[in-house]
Order: C-alpha cells, then sequence, then structure tokens
C-alpha cells in the first residue's frame, strides 16, 4: 500500500495495455522469485506509545539512522519516507508509522530469511539508543486511532478523507494492523488462475495458523485476528474474497475489470497526489476524469490504482498473499514456506485444488466471517478448521521438500514449517495464548505483550 508511487510509462490508449502490463509478469519456472513483506509496530519503550513522524525518538529518525547500511532515502515534499536499496528492497511507511520492510525477490527460503533477519538487526541496531522497541503483532493492542500519528504522506490524507464513506473499520485498517505478507510469481495465465484460486481459498487457513490480534484498547476484542476482521468492514469496492475468480473465464482481463470498476483514489502528479477519489479509471481513458480534464493515464498510473484493491490475494506482475497478521521473526520465515511449498511446486499445487475445488460461495463466505474469530476451531464441513491446516501443512511440507532447496547445514525449507505445524496440532493460535497470559500472568494488563512480543 505505501510504495513510492510511479507517475510515469507509456500512455494508456485502450485495455488491452492493462492485460499485457499483468500478462508481463510471466516468468519460465526457473525464474520465479520469493519476496516477503512485513510490517512493524515501533513505539517508545518508556511509555508504549506509538512513534511520531518527527522528533529525536520518531520515525523519521529510524529511517534517517537506516541509511547508514546504505539503504537511499525516497523524499516526499521534503520528508524522507521511504528506502530503497539497487537489489530491490524497500523500507516503506504505513500511516500510522508501522515500518514495512519489502523485500527483495530472492530464490530460496533461507535467504528471505536471512534477509529478515539482517533487517531486523539493522533497525534494532538504530532503534535501541533512541529507546524505541519493535513489536510483530496484526494489531496494535493498547492505543486507539486518537492515540496514533499520521505519517505525512500524501497518499494518506485522501485515504483517510474517503475511508469513512464506504465502511466504519477502513482507518483502523491503516493506522493500527500489521501484517506479513509473499510475492510469488506465475508462468502463465492458467497457472496465475489456479494459484490465484488456491491460494484464496486457503487465506482463512493462513489467518488462522497467524492470529495474533486479539486486543482492542487493551482488552481482549472477542476476535482472534481483530486485523482480518477489520478488513470485512473496510471498503466493499476493493477488499474480500472477489468471488469471480473461482468462476468461468477468469483471468487477466477479468482481474482488469475488477480493478477498472474499483473507484479510483489519487493520481500522482510532478510529485504530488490529485485527490480523484471515487471517480473511474474507465473515465481517466477516455480523458474525462473530473479531477484531471483532458488527461489520460499512463502505465504508471495503472501500477498505482492496482495498489489500492486490497482483496486477500492481490494480482500484480505477481500473487500477493495478504491474509496473515504480523508476528515475531519465527512467523515471518514460516509464511513465504507456507505458501512457496503449495504453489511452486505442480503436484502439490494440484493437490491443494483437489482439496478447495468443490468448495461453495457460501462456504467461502462462511470462513472469510467465522475465522477471525475462531481461528482453527471453526466448523467446516465434518470437522473443523484445524483439520483442513493440518492437511494443508502435510502438502506444502512435501513442496519443500520436493524442492530441496537446502542451507549451509543441508537443512531443508520444511524447517520453517515446524512452528506452524505445532499451532495446527494443538489447535492453540498465538492469538490464544496471549489471551491465556493477559487472564494469568499479565493480569489483565497489555503492557507486558510490548516486551513479549518484541523483536
Amino acid at each position: 500500500m505505501s510504495a513510492p508511487a510511479k507517475p510515469s510509462g507509456e500512455p494508456i490508449t485502450g485495455k488491452a495495455q492493462l492485460v499485457e502490463y499483468l500478462e508481463s509478469g510471466n516468468k519460465p519456472r526457473d525464474s520465479w522469485r520469493i519476496g516477503t513483506e512485513h510490517e512493524k509496530f515501533a513505539y517508545t519503550l518508556d511509555d508504549l506509545r506509538p512513534l511520531p513522524y518527527e522528533g529525536e525518538r520518531g520515525v523519521r529518525a529510524l529511517l534517517e539512522g537506516l541509511r547508514q547500511y546504505g539503504w537511499e532515502p525516497v523524499f516526499e515534499n521534503g520528508n524522507p519516507i521511504a528506502l530503497t536499496r539497487p537489489d530491490g528492497a524497500s523500507v516503506t511507511l504505513e500511516p500510522g508509522g508501522q515500518v514495512e520492510l519489502s523485500g527483495a525477490p530472492l530464490e530460496t527460503i533461507h535467504e528471505t530469511c536471512r534477509e529478515v533477519n539482517e533487517h531486523l538487526r539493522q533497525i534494532k541496531a538504530v532503534a535501541q539508543p533512541l529507546n524505541i522497541g519493535l513489536m510483530g503483532m496484526g494489531f496494535q493492542p493498547k492505543w486507539t486511532r486518537e492515540d496514533t500519528p499520521w505519517m505525512p504522506k500524501g497518499r494518506y490524507k485522501i485515504m483517510r478523507d474517503y475511508m469513512p464513506k464506504r465502511g466504519s473499520l477502513g482507518l483502523d485498517m491503516m493506522l493500527r494492523t500489521c501484517t506479513v505478507q509473499v510475492n510469488l510469481d506465475y508462468a502463465s495465465e492458467a497457472d496465475m488462475v489456479k494459484k490465484f484460486r488456491v491460494s484464496l481459498a486457503l487465506q482463512p487457513i493462513a489467518t488462522a495458523l497467524w492470529a495474533s490480534s486479539p486486543f482492542l484498547e487493551g482488552k481482549p476484542s472477542g476476535f482472534l485476528s481483530y486485523r482480518s476482521h477489520i478488513w470485512t468492514d473496510t471498503d466493499p469496492d476493493r477488499c474480500g474474497i472477489i468471488p469471480f475468480v473461482f468462476e468461468e473465464g477468469m483471468g487477466f482481463e477479468r482481474y482488469v475489470d475488477y480493478v477498472l470498476d474499483t473507484p479510483m483514489y489519487f493520481v500522482y502528479r510532478d510529485g504530488k497526489y490529485i485527490d480523484v477519489s471515487g471517480q473511474s479509471f474507465r473515465d481517466f481513458m477516455q480523458g474525462r476524469l473530473p479531477g484531471l480534464p483532458g488527461e489520460i493515464p499512463t502505465l504508471g498510473d495503472w501500477a498505482d490504482h492496482l495498489t489500492t484493491v486490497f482483496p486477500e490475494v492481490r494480482l500484480k506482475k505477481y500473487l500477493e498473499m495478504r491474509g496473515a497478521d504480523g508476528g515475531p521473526w519465527r512467523k515471518l520465515c514460516a509464511l513465504p514456506a507456507f505458501w512457496v511449498g503449495l504453489l511452486y511446486d505442480q503436484d502439490c499445487l494440484d493437490a491443494a485444488w483437489d482439496l478447495v475445488k468443490d468448495w461453495t460461495p457460501e462456504e467461502h463466505d462462511h470462513l472469510r466471517r467465522e475465522v477471525p474469530r475462531r481461528a482453527l476451531q471453526t466448523p467446516f464441513r465434518n470437522g473443523s478448521l484445524k483439520d483442513i491446516a493440518l492437511r494443508v501443512l502435510d502438502i506444502s511440507e512435501e513442496g519443500l521438500r520436493r524442492r530441496n532447496r537446502l542451507n549451509s547445514t543441508d537443512r531443508d525449507e520444511t524447517v520453517f514449517l515446524k512452528t506452524l505445524r505445532h499451532t495446527a496440532e494443538t489447535g492453540i493460535t498465538p492469538a490464544e495464548e496471549l489471551i491465556e497470559a493477559w487472564k494469568g500472568r499479565w493480569n489483565e494488563s497489555v503492557d507486558p505483550v510490548f516486551r513479549e512480543l518484541a523483536y
């Protein structure tokens, strides 16, 4: 959501260019890569408050401190709002000061886990002298919207004004959530469609296994993944399961039509964001956008617009898995392992499709609504989601074993699934463990979570 805008590129004269843009993501198997992203909360250690942007202990100071490790700043109105590196990695800011690493495209889970660990080492080295802490979980457990400072990014001002028009929890999504994601490649339109269908059907499994956001302003919220629940009341135009993915005719063009029908937020011109919220990209293509009369979009505008849809799986020139809460470092490495095992081996992808291909739209909707509250205990068919999670983990583990990508000690990538196996076998999510701690040894305070879930 927070990548720097892309205002350039060739002018768009027809829908075929938009389809070709997505088709250009097709890659041969030996070029498939893994890009891991994770967000984290930053806070002052003495009072546990979210960081402001400015000040000795602000987000700006964190970004400037990271420059010693070779990161180059990206500025907006004179403010550093992101960092980039030649390998394609970036550090960006979410609206409430959450700090996100968008990792480089790498070949193995071992490499992406090393990248995560190196990033955490760097940012902790900058944060500790400033008395700043960093924490991984899905939702800010203590502070309200009003307690959370907004970051100085033009797109966020536009989204801040528009969000309440289309849902009641969009501002909470912006200010108080954190996630971990993985970006994966496809070989062809058919391969994209099968991966999209499998991963969209199985996002509730990821939501359950990674559930770590049970608190709302100091108390249990009634949800195990309150972060996931928030997305159900953010903006129906651009969020959710998108049922057409499972229908006949799904392909690049069908997804283009979906994005074209999603209202715009902004257009980026001359270093500034222009508010065109609620307006139509189709009108933009005809030079009839009220906010920019007579002007037609570029492919950079299309790339920006693609970032403003938020389904549980998102298509760009790759597929983004978006269903998991942020969490501790071992869960950050587990997410790419989970999805690579399912999607990057053809036999395992086929097995995963066989598992989900007869799920009905009603069942998809049931899981989307109930899993944020009940996680692995959600009833499903003749059992529970726990039963499905164990079967899915078996498929993922087989996929990683067949990849046979070894580290320096000859361990394959299945090592990263161990933490998930424990969760699935016990049926107890990280969120439920946090609630038990809150009821018991934390004496109904969430303050200890800032210590126990700190990186």
